[in-house]
């Protein structure tokens, strides 16, 4: 298994390309438009959505404890519509730049999963939300672009080391296997077994335990195609998959 390592230069890069994206992305279109990507959404819910979360990253990040927020995430009642949408989200990003600028990487705030808890989490978490959302804006006006390979390989990177392991994955059922992984355009692989609702990052010297039956699958593809499979934006068969096929829905990320 090969990861790659990222920092808070890399993931700020990162937020300082797709939030501009996804700026111009919203502020030509018509946002009463569905998001086919993320069923019964529109446009304009979908940038209150990222808005809210932004604010509720502030709020986290600039605690600096590590006690949880109150209550779940919820997109307020009242937010503005059609131009001061995207005016109220661009000031919500500027917002949250700056916090996230400022901050270590160390400093002590909460996340959801197992962890540690620091602040260098969402700088990751963030890059990744925008850059998947920015994604779903550009398909809703049928102009999407992919999501750069490193960056979408750290995306890869993430659904299996943080979001699958804390739970957030979007079937219940239980899935017994070994799968593997290629992002040719990034020189990555993962291997990965799949136990019930559990699931484990593997090195590649480990992969043919003796205790290891099941059968297995592999999927390969660009990184940004991995990712949008891995969120539940594309169907794995828009990649190159081998195996055991069912499986695979036991990698999906929730929404």
């Amino acid at each position: 298994m090969t990861r790659l390592h990222g920092t808070k230069d890399f993931w700020m890069g990162a937020l300082r390309t797709e939030g501009p994206a996804f700026a111009a992305t919203v502020a030509e279109a018509q946002l009463d438009i569905p998001v086919p990507s993320c069923p019964g959404w529109t446009l304009t819910y979908l940038v209150h959505h990222l808005g809210s979360v932004y604010a509720r990253v502030r709020g986290i990040v600039g605690r600096g404890d590590t006690e949880p927020p109150p209550g779940p995430l919820t997109v307020p009642d009242g937010l503005p519509t059609g131009t001061a949408a995207v005016e109220w989200w661009r000031d919500e990003f500027d917002q949250l730049m700056t916090v996230l600028e400022r901050v270590d990487p160390e400093t002590p705030a909460w996340n959801w999963a197992p962890q540690p808890k620091r602040a260098g989490f969402w700088h990751r978490r963030m890059a990744q939300e925008t850059a998947v959302h920015r994604w779903d804006a550009q398909m809703a006006v049928a102009a999407g672009e992919p999501i750069e390979a490193k960056l979408a390989a750290d995306g890869v990177g993430e659904v299996l080391d943080t979001l699958l392991p804390a739970g957030r994955r979007a079937s219940d059922q239980p899935f017994h296997g070994v799968v593997h992984l290629i992002a040719a355009d990034a020189g990555q692989e993962w291997y990965l077994r799949l136990r019930g609702e559990g699931v484990a990052l593997l090195d590649t010297g480990t992969i043919l335990d003796s205790d290891d039956h099941h059968a297995r699958a592999q999927v390969s593809g660009t990184a940004s195609d991995l990712l949008l499979a891995l969120w539940g934006r594309l169907g794995f068969d828009a990649l190159d998959v081998a195996g055991d096929v069912s499986l695979l829905e036991g990698l999906r990320a929730g929404r």
